[in-house]
């Protein structure tokens, strides 16, 4: 049987496995049950497993039958998120407040069947070693960065990471080189004035005036400081000042978001937001504090790994399989902290279909995913394992 038939007689275990995931979600860094169930189901299948120090999280290492130098890591996420489920499915979450609303239910049980069929099926036709990575936390942005520091690239040559995505078809894989999601950072202004009466404004600085301008003048980054051919976002989504209509406070404090594909477009937002709020505020008699935090850094493919997972792709599932985004996404994946210690690709599971619950954004509590992804997902994964190894892909057809 080749890699597809088998897959196909085990997806319905895979899917269940999702489900059950699905309806017993848990958030970031209290992924407690999730561990346990990923840690019991690696050691039955005779995969060295291990937790991630003393956080939640599971590090699997498969060593192949055959020799070879090779390690790849493959990584999933298996938190949820804190929002009350409207979907309505049988398996809906029984916890209340939380759900798997951006698919790592999915992506848990995709990497689960990739442990399953190489431990199985092909750990003797496999050259190398294989890395499972089943990490907390992603959507607080700092998983990753606890699996690194306990171990989990240790030795590892490559890493490939993937994600639900409702604009690719289910049962396809959706492939960019280069930029895949951008960086994530964040500032916080504090606009210093001089309180006053309402009435008297000549008698103060207004804060809250003074915050508008800065606001506006952020805004003429993106439009005239970047490149038209570079990306950027700055976005305000915090300002509060005051507690009363009829006073002039002496603070205004303004909070926002920062996301940029380029490492230089990324250090250039931080001093043009730093420079608009300090001079504005000078400006207009006031002062500002700026204080800017750089967080999750851009994730970019590297195009030798985005070629190894589209050829696997073509050879196993067929080139109508294999779908070009035609851009970056501005969202944020702390997968980025590990492509900056080892090379590696992110790719896209499909999972939209003929819902159109299926097609809305992602962190929706209404919000299906094709469950097609996860067979899909597996044999992506089981291929590119091979194929990075160097192990003789033939054995998988």
């Amino acid at each position: 049987m080749s890699l597809i038939e088998k897959v196909s007689a085990h997806a319905d275990e895979f899917i269940s496995w999702r489900r059950q995931i699905h309806a017993h979600p848990e958030l970031g860094f209290k992924e407690f049950e999730t561990t346990r169930f990923i840690m019991e189901k690696l050691k039955s299948w005779g995969i060295d497993a291990r937790p991630n120090g003393d956080k939640t999280g599971v590090i699997g290492t498969l060593k192949g039958g055959k020799p070879g130098t090779k390690t790849v890591a493959l990584r999933c996420d298996i938190d949820a998120l804190p929002m009350q489920e409207k979907t309505g499915l049988e398996f809906a979450s029984q916890t209340d407040g939380v759900c798997h609303a951006c698919g790592h239910d999915l992506h848990t049980a995709t990497l689960l069947g990739t442990a399953y069929m190489l431990s199985q099926h092909y750990r003797d036709q496999l050259a190398g070693t294989v890395r499972f990575i089943f990490q907390p936390a992603e959507e607080t942005l700092g998983g990753s960065v606890s699996m690194i520091e306990n171990g989990a690239l240790d030795g590892v040559d490559c890493i490939l990471g993937a994600h639900t995505w409702p604009d690719v078809e289910g049962g396809c894989i959706g492939i960019r080189k280069g930029p895949a999601m951008g960086s994530n950072d964040s500032f916080h202004i504090t606009v210093h004035g001089k309180g006053g009466h309402a009435a008297h404004p000549h008698r103060a600085i207004d804060p809250v005036v003074i915050g508008a301008h800065i606001v506006t003048q952020l805004q003429t980054i993106v439009s005239r400081r970047v490149a038209p051919v570079d990306s950027a976002v700055v976005t305000v989504g915090h300002l509060t000042a005051g507690k009363a209509f009829n006073v002039i406070p002496d603070e205004c404090l303004l909070e926002g978001s920062v996301r940029s594909l380029d490492p230089t477009v990324r250090k250039n937002l931080a001093e043009w937001i730093k420079s608009i709020a300090v001079h504005t505020a000078e400006g207009m008699g006031a002062t500002a504090e700026v204080e800017y935090e750089f967080g999750v850094p851009p994730t970019v493919s590297v195009d030798e790994y985005v070629d190894a997972v589209s050829d696997v792709v073509c050879e196993l599932l067929g080139p109508d399989k294999l779908k070009n985004l035609p851009t970056p996404s501005m969202g944020s994946e702390d997968f980025a902290y590990y492509l900056e210690k080892v090379p590696g690709a992110f790719f896209r599971l499909g999972t939209g279909d003929e819902r159109p619950e299926s097609h809305i954004g992602l962190h929706n509590p209404k919000h299906l995913f094709s469950e097609k992804a996860i067979p899909t997902g597996v044999i992506t994964f089981v291929g590119a394992a091979y194929k990075l190894t160097g192990s003789d892909l033939t054995a998988l057809k």
